[in-house]
């Protein structure tokens, strides 16, 4: 009974992971449809479902790895966001406040997530927390060049 109830338990991680991952999908998929606001959406919930799987966690690794996961999430989700207000507000540059604030917000979310990142990795064993730790640390070093262009073409402050 109990080796029943375990399973389960293993089952519903799975199925949160999975769930995760097909809204990180969503998301880029509506940003190739050009719906930032969509994508904005859609990491959103993807960065909600990464801090509760983080919060069930009971191996501090694992946990840190899922916050990583949601801090870069939610400064994908800011960064969509002022995409989506940009092309709202008319796409003129200099973008407005509106729009370099959401960057800010998703710059000091990236770096939340990298530093989270730098410490989530031991280094005897690089790559022993997660099989997912690599991805999730070139997912961030991608957005972090494309947030950077998007800041500079909007002419944001720094």
């Amino acid at each position: 009974m109990l080796m029943a109830a375990a399973g389960i338990g293993q089952a519903q991680v799975v199925g949160e992971e999975a769930e995760l991952d097909r809204l990180r999908a969503k998301a880029e998929d509506a940003m190739g449809n050009d719906d930032a606001e969509g994508a904005a959406m859609n990491m959103g919930r993807a960065a909600l479902m990464a801090a509760q799987l983080g919060k069930r966690q009971t191996e501090p690794a694992l946990r840190q790895v899922f916050k990583s996961t949601e801090h870069l999430y939610r400064s994908q989700e800011h960064g969509y966001r002022g995409l989506a207000l940009f092309r709202r507000a008319g796409g003129e540059l200099p973008a407005s406040a509106g729009v370099c604030g959401s960057l800010q917000l998703a710059q000091l979310e990236l770096q939340h997530a990298q530093e989270t990142l730098a410490s989530s990795e031991t280094p005897d064993r690089p790559g022993a927390v997660s099989p997912k730790l690599p991805a999730i640390r070139q997912t961030a070093d991608d957005w972090a060049i494309v947030l950077a262009s998007m800041m500079g073409e909007f002419r944001c402050p720094n």
